[in-house]
């Protein structure tokens, strides 16, 4: 079993295969070529892949041979008389019993209860009473962010741009919106509302799943009581408070990495370097953890181009749009640059390979 990153770029999958150390890296030849790979996992034997194509449109792949062959999900379709039509798969996620989730433009959800072979819309979040004052932001209207509390199945948060952070108690049956103290500094005539706050990405702590984290274009932000209240985390180290992705230590629950942008006009990297920055002290100061990257770069990082590993010391990556792979093998200590040239790349995760 070696370690392996699941890179999904405009042009395909790629898979790094990486030593013991996580410091020396292959990379093996392109699935699904000609596909725009938004995010792919693997869960237990099978890989998992939100893939969008020009003439296919959105769906998901599955393979259960570690892509020699693949399995196109059934068309996802919403709820018949709805006025929104399936533009982007964004995100896939496991939950429990077998369920699979996939989030989606416009701010759509789906749930699969067969290992993603059919998908069913969840009409509570498609027809979720606020929908008319979400708005998409730049990326479209996107359900990116979809976490499930390891300790209650029925506790899941998604977070969707730009119309904020939802929780369902009930494992999606209902949701409520949770953005309480977070920002929409566009909206100058209602800068704290309900929803409508442009969320980058969010996730929860493993080891504490009472924590959210998100990076959102108003900020860095985290709430210890499973998202009732945020904590805007800045002016303490952050060149900038804008970015896209955020990466957890997984088990102290006070260690994020994050990649501030310049701001919203101008989406790449702050200072005019590729900038890893991280807290150790729940986001109350950050110091910048960059040893290794380019100190002269204007990269862009997109939402879904950071993750980290369960090993110790923790691994920490990032991919950007030029297509660089950097890896952290020892918690942002020094990074490595596992792989170049790939085709602009749109999301990072881990995974263990034969």
């Amino acid at each position: 079993m070696s370690h392996a990153i699941l890179v999904g770029t405009r042009k395909g999958l790629f898979v790094l295969r990486g030593d013991e150390d996580r410091r020396n890296w292959q990379v093996d030849d392109p699935l699904l070529a000609g596909w725009d790979i938004f995010h792919a996992i693997r869960h237990e034997d099978d890989l998992y892949v939100a893939a969008n194509n020009f003439v296919y449109g959105a769906t998901v792949q599955r393979s259960s041979d570690l892509g020699k062959t693949w399995e196109r999900s059934e068309a996802l379709a919403l709820p018949e008389g709805s006025e929104l039509t399936v533009e982007k798969a964004w995100h896939v996620e496991p939950g429990g019993n077998g369920t699979f989730w996939l989030g989606g433009a416009p701010g759509v959800l789906f749930r699969s209860n067969d290992k993603g072979t059919t998908w069913e819309p969840v009409r509570s979040l498609i027809e979720h009473p606020t929908r008319e004052r979400w708005n998409p932001g730049a990326g479209g209207m996107c359900t990116h962010s979809i976490q499930i509390d390891p300790e209650n199945e029925q506790t899941m948060y998604v977070a969707i741009s730009a119309a904020g952070v939802f929780r369902s108690e009930d494992g999606g049956e209902s949701w409520a919106p949770k953005n309480k103290g977070t920002a929409a500094d566009f909206m100058p005539d209602d800068p704290f509302p309900e929803v409508g706050q442009c969320v980058h990405k969010l996730l929860l702590h493993p080891a504490k799943p009472e924590r959210l984290w998100q990076q959102n274009h108003c900020g860095v932000y985290r709430s210890d009581d499973r998202g009732e209240n945020w904590e805007r985390l800045e002016d303490n180290g952050l060149p900038s408070g804008f970015g896209f992705p955020i990466a957890l230590h997984p088990s102290d629950p006070d260690v994020a990495y994050v990649v501030p942008n310049g701001d919203g006009e101008n989406r790449v990297t702050a200072d005019g370097r590729l900038g890893v920055y991280k807290t150790t002290d729940g986001g109350q100061s950050w110091e910048l953890a960059s040893k290794g990257l380019p100190e002269r770069a204007w990269a862009v990082v997109l939402r879904e181009n950071m993750a980290y590993d369960s090993l110790e010391p923790s691994g920490v990556y990032l991919g950007t749009q030029s297509g660089s792979v950097f890896v952290s093998p020892n918690e942002g200590e020094e990074w490595i640059e596992a792989a170049s040239q790939l085709p602009p790349i749109l999301s990072i995760e881990v995974a263990e390979w034969h």
